[in-house]
Order: structure tokens, then sequence, then C-alpha cells
């Protein structure tokens, strides 16, 4: 029996999350702490450095200092993850995104946390304030 594959999406981006929009290497999570720029919210820190042609690439850091527990490490990076899978098409321009997960985000209802990282994202650059608020006004009508 062969497997069902899905048709390529076309003009769109897709809604799964590869290995090809994550940062991986430590010399990657090097470079934006060395050469970027970052801002605090209250369930996330913000690292936003600037990209080769490689696009728009997420890395997450839940440390074993903060969270004790694999489990809420796991689930704090999990969390943010999927933010970013929900609204990477929003971003206007390419960079390295890292985001350390603060212990709040554990308690944090799941809306609560896309807006932070919205705001996040308008007060580095990489939204525009009128796609912010209009995406905050679409995350709410689908809730």
């Amino acid at each position: 029996m062969k497997a069902l594959s899905t048709p390529p999406l076309q003009g769109r981006l897709s809604a799964r999350f590869p290995h090809s929009v994550r940062l991986l290497l430590s010399r990657d999570f090097k470079k934006v702490f060395d050469q970027g720029t970052h801002v605090v919210g209250r369930y996330m820190v913000m690292w936003v450095g600037e990209a080769g042609a490689s696009g728009l690439r997420l890395g997450v850091i839940a440390s074993k200092r903060t969270f004790r527990r694999a489990v809420d490490r796991n689930r704090a990076k999990r969390r943010l993850r999927e933010v970013f899978r929900l609204n990477r098409s929003q971003v206007d321009r390419h960079g390295d995104l890292v985001i350390i997960a603060r212990h709040r985000i554990l308690s944090a209802e799941c809306s609560a946390i896309e807006k932070e990282f919205m705001r996040l994202l308008c007060k580095s650059g990489l939204i525009g304030k009128s796609d912010s608020a209009a995406e905050s006004n679409d995350a709410e009508g689908r809730r």
C-alpha cells in the first residue's frame, strides 16, 4: 500500500516547522547573542539577529536553571514554537530569532503568549504596527 502524499504548497507558507527554519548549531546562537539586539517581555526574552539567505529561523531556549523538570522545559519550548509557527507569515523581513522562555510562560494562557510574541516582534522591528493590531484582532476572532 502506498502512503498518501499531500500536494506541495505553492504561494503560501506551510504550517509545518521543518529543520530549515530552526536554529540548531551553537555557533548560530552565539552569532545572534553577539551581534543581535534583544527585547524583554513577561513570558520571554527575544533576541533578533541578521540572517543570510536562509530566511527567518527560530531557536528556543528553556534552561534547566529556570525550569527544573524536563517536562516543563519541553512544554515551554513547545508553546513558543507553536506561537512562532502560527504567526511567522506576519514577519516582514528575514532574520534569526532566539527566544528564551521565562518561568511565567507555564501558567500563561496561549492567547497571552501570542499577544506578547506579536508585541515583541513589533518592538524589535520585524513587523509593522498595523500588522500587529490586525493580527491581534484576528486572533481574538479565532478564539
